[in-house]
């Protein structure tokens, strides 16, 4: 397949020996992008860890500060007063026993989903059909909660959860094209802070090995994983 005139465009602007700082590959991402489509700013981070050891699996969740720039749709597994607590703050869908069978019955219109620690039993039967689509509630990541109106409300607006991949890579979004460059850099900043955070305690050697952050349709463009500890700055 051969690339578009402006995608050897957006090439040609990338420097592909240099390792570029936070500030400067944002603002070369934002002015070469091309897409006609707002596209999602992305970012992939090789750490220095073996997922196939327990004890080196880096997972968890982070609400990133500007958001992620899409909706979320938010499934909400609880009974009693925790229906109407979920609903009013945003819910796209509630219930106990009946959403578990509308689920069992083909509704998957949701992206994220959120249940109360007494609803597991049941929830646990839909393993084989949240499971491998990665929508299955779950403790660490702070989705299996008696506080459904703060889980709820996290994922609407902007909580993501990561897990480094085999080979030792985390991928994440960061937002959007139409955003602006330093709300990018806030959300760069939390989530590289909470993947430090995580660090284990048996990783040995550089812990951010090589770092690139892309657009959808975009070049990657390298940065400096050295210069992580300059994005204190952009903390809130």
């Amino acid at each position: 397949m051969t690339a578009s005139k402006k995608h050897l465009e957006a090439v040609a602007k990338v420097d592909r020996l240099k390792k570029y700082s936070f500030e400067e590959a944002i603002k070369l991402l934002l002015e070469i992008k091309r897409a006609k489509f707002d596209e999602t700013v992305e970012i992939a981070v090789r750490l220095g860890v073996d997922p196939r050891h327990a004890d080196q699996m880096v997972r968890g969740a982070v609400s990133l500060p500007c958001g992620t720039g899409k909706t979320v749709r938010v499934a909400v597994f609880a009974k009693g007063d925790k229906v109407k607590e979920a609903t009013d703050a945003g819910a796209d869908a509630a219930g106990a026993e009946d959403l578990v069978e509308r689920v069992q019955g083909g509704f998957l219109d949701f992206d994220k989903s959120v249940a109360t620690p007494d609803m597991m039993g049941l929830v646990g039967k839909l393993g084989k059909i949240l499971g491998p689509r990665g929508l299955m509630p779950n403790a660490k990541l702070g989705t299996v909660t008696f506080d459904v109106a703060l889980a709820v409300k996290e994922l609407k607006g902007g909580k993501i959860d990561f897990r480094v991949e085999k080979n030792g890579i985390v991928h994440a979004p960061m937002g959007k094209c139409s955003f602006a460059a330093d709300k990018i850099l806030q959300n760069v900043s939390a989530f590289l802070d909470q993947i430090q955070r995580l660090k284990p305690a048996t990783s040995k050697g550089a812990y951010f090995k090589s770092i690139a952050m892309s657009t959808t349709m975009g070049p990657g463009i390298k940065i400096d994983p050295l210069l992580v500890k300059d994005l204190k700055a952009y903390l809130v």
